[in-house]
């Protein structure tokens, strides 16, 4: 199959329309102000909605996987404060450009084979991958509300050609989570207020990447060493013991990624910075955002000698810096136990 040739793991067909309880769903969380300060969800949820609102021409989807399974449980590195834990889908290549450019040869060949016009999205689209993923039968939805696969675990991007024919249609998968709540239970800041439902505002993945203002402390400590994204709740998901090794070699971590010391990355200007993170997502935040988490994992460290880099930053230029480094002082001195 041209799919898997390209290095995709799964592919499946769907049409290009959401059902009312996905819509609902998407709606409510809008309305309840689930999604936080994530202003681009909110101000483009009808696109979001259904495929037909982004692109009226669009009548079939194409849904498309690949694996990015780590070799080993991420959730280890928790155990070794001194060092970041970076989210496994940024310790490697930036995953936004490798399945792009997957899809536009796909989609080339597509166009070449059937004579269809269509367009190719990866998340940065608002396009609702995960329900059509379901629907196309990759998976299903877990209560993470992230995809799980039988074959995969939660460790799957996800990439959408829209088409204006339908090239076929797949059975929706079934729900295998049972009575299963380990992701919900993983979570460290309660994040999810019901199985398949989450608040963003409390999430980590959210608060280090999407949040731009100052770590609220209620969710510092709960942070750990996490600096960017959080893995919780996907790794703690059953089904990733059939889950293999990404076989994408731009998946697998960079060396100085793996487990990175909080000493290295608190020193951080912005041009080391953009060098450091030069081809990952991470560099999307900007030095201010990643340097305020590297300092609230610094003051979960206990490492004293943290301290001094600490207290410099105290009167660094970015208030979220400042603000981030004055808690970790205090903290690493004493001050708030």
């Amino acid at each position: 199959m041209q799919a898997k040739s390209l290095g995709f793991d799964a592919v499946g067909f769907t049409r290009a329309e959401t059902t009312a309880a996905v819509r609902e769903g998407l709606l409510a969380f809008v309305a309840d102000g689930r999604q936080g300060s994530m202003d681009w969800l909110k101000d483009r949820i009808e696109e979001r909605l259904t495929p037909a609102n982004l692109w009226d021409g669009a009548k079939g989807a194409v849904m498309l996987a690949m694996n990015y399974a780590p070799k080993t449980d991420p959730r280890t590195l928790l155990d070794h404060p001194t060092h970041g834990n970076i989210s496994v889908y940024a310790r490697g290549k930036d995953y936004h450009d490798i399945v792009k450019s997957r899809l536009k040869a796909l989609g080339r060949w597509m166009g070449e084979r059937y004579g269809c016009g269509l367009k190719v999205f990866v998340d940065t689209a608002p396009v609702a991958e995960k329900p059509l993923a379901a629907q196309a039968g990759l998976g299903w939805q877990g209560k993470h509300t992230n995809l799980v696969s039988r074959e995969f675990g939660s460790w799957l991007f996800l990439g959408a050609i829209l088409t204006d024919m339908m090239l076929g249609e797949d059975t929706p998968h079934k729900d295998h989570c049972g009575a299963c709540t380990a992701c919900l239970e993983a979570c460290p800041t309660e994040a999810f207020t019901a199985p398949g439902k989450i608040d963003a505002r409390r999430c980590i993945s959210y608060l280090t990447i999407e949040h731009k203002g100052p770590i609220p402390e209620e969710f510092r400590k709960a942070m750990g060493n996490r600096i960017y994204g959080c893995d919780d709740c996907l790794a703690a998901c059953p089904w990733n013991k059939f889950a293999s090794v990404a076989r994408e070699a731009g998946y697998h971590a960079r060396v100085e990624l793996a487990a990175p010391r909080l000493a290295d990355l608190i020193e951080l200007d912005d041009a080391g910075f953009r060098q450091v993170f030069a081809g990952s997502p991470i560099k999307r935040i900007g030095r201010d955002r990643f340097v305020r988490n590297v300092l609230v994992a610094a003051g979960n460290s206990g490492d004293a000698s943290l301290l001094p880099k600490a207290k410099e930053l105290e009167n660094d230029p970015a208030e979220v810096v400042a603000d981030a480094a004055r808690w970790a002082v205090k903290e690493l001195e004493g001050e708030n136990s």
